[in-house]
């Protein structure tokens, strides 16, 4: 039989060795707690379009699909000196989709009849502005060929295309620049060689107004005449 000082004595030895049990160490240990929030999705990235721009190799193939739907052939351009309309000629697809697709594209806005010859012609769609060669540079680079056998002349009041500053012996086209002929009765002497793709309807008075311009060297403005909007209309 055990005694009660037997038994005392155990409890409280085991109360001691509770109380002197070694307590743990706390962790410094960071723990990441993932929620649903915190996991990202998993998406394709996808890259951006660049934007289209017209180059040599598309060029022709882009205007004759342009032109397929094309209604409109006429062309407001008001200049700093006042305004006048063209209409295109439409067996000339290639040149008449190219004015009105620049047109609505804003190119011709700010730029300037930047060649002015003495009864002859006037020449436009070119500027000294940093804006202009921007927007060249986001419609692109390319040419237009020639389209001179449709049996259209340079009569006085006719719109056409000037070569590219480029040689080329094939007479390529600069897009963004157009020539109206002055001469009476026309210069006939640029038949076969250069593009016929309209004519002025209305306002010649303007054209020969800025053709009496004074000019310096090369035919440049002394004061630049600014075409400050070209709209298509009906």
């Amino acid at each position: 039989m055990i005694s009660k000082k037997f038994y005392s004595t155990t409890i409280l030895l085991l109360i001691f060795l509770v109380a002197c049990k070694e307590e743990p160490k706390p962790t410094t240990e960071k723990v990441t707690i993932v929620t649903q929030d915190s996991v990202a999705p998993k998406e394709e990235i996808q890259k951006e379009e660049e934007p289209f721009k017209l180059t040599e190799e598309n060029a022709i193939d882009f205007f004759y699909n342009y032109n397929k739907t094309l209604k409109d052939d006429k062309v407001k351009i008001t200049t700093s000196l006042g305004s006048f309309t063209v209409q295109f000629y439409d067996n000339v697809p290639y040149h008449k989709a190219n004015f009105i697709y620049l047109t609505k594209k804003g190119y011709f806005n700010n730029t300037q009849f930047h060649r002015v010859v003495k009864n002859f012609i006037i020449q436009g769609g070119n500027s000294d502005d940093k804006a202009t060669a921007d927007k060249r540079g986001a419609i692109g680079r390319y040419l237009l060929p020639p389209d001179a056998k449709k049996g259209y002349k340079h009569h006085r009041g006719t719109i056409s295309m000037p070569s590219s500053e480029v040689d080329n012996p094939h007479m390529l086209a600069s897009p963004y620049e157009f020539f109206i002929v002055v001469t009476k009765p026309g210069s006939y002497h640029l038949d076969g060689e250069y593009t016929p793709f309209g004519k002025v309807i209305e306002g010649m008075d303007v054209v020969d107004k800025i053709n009496v311009q004074r000019v310096g060297k090369g035919d440049w403005p002394f004061q630049n005449i600014y075409i400050t909007k070209a709209e298509v209309v009906k």
